[in-house]
């Protein structure tokens, strides 16, 4: 792990390289080719997100999925998630997600970890909050089809 909270994504369950109290951390700066991309993608065109004229403003979705990229880089599955919307985030906005891991519980299968996420923009203010429970499987586990066991 380095001091920026980046893990080492080689091993076998790459959860193995986290720590409780530990800050992930993403940026991204968020451009009007995004919210359209994101409005076409979820039929979410509402005209605060695609404007005639004026500001654009990003769904709060789009904002939230910045954290994915986190759970991108360790394999993980999410069970829950919960958000907080708390101000908009305007095309133009560079936002960072702070994901911090909150608990780590060894399953039979996996890792089960529960993460807080607060994301802010480029002037430091808070834009959402929220936590996450899932779980970062071991390689070579497979969910059994039609079972939703613990991992």
């Amino acid at each position: 792990m380095s001091q920026n909270g980046d893990i080492d994504t080689r091993g076998a369950n790459k959860a193995s390289a986290l720590a409780v109290g530990q800050v992930l951390t993403a940026e991204r700066t968020i451009l009007a080719e995004d919210i359209a991309a994101f409005a076409s993608l979820v039929g979410d065109e509402g005209r605060h997100h695609i404007p005639a004229d004026g500001p654009v403003m990003a769904h709060g979705l789009l904002t939230a999925s910045l954290a994915t990229q986190i759970g991108g880089r360790l394999d993980y599955i999410a069970r829950r998630m919960s958000w907080e919307f708390l101000k908009p985030v305007w095309e133009g906005d560079t936002i960072t997600a702070h994901v911090t891991v909150r608990a780590l519980e060894r399953k039979r299968a996996g890792m089960r970890i529960e993460f807080g996420i607060v994301i802010v923009n480029q002037d430091g203010d808070e834009v959402l909050r929220g936590d996450s429970t899932g779980v970062v499987r071991d390689q070579g586990v497979r969910e059994i089809p039609g079972r939703t066991g613990d991992a």
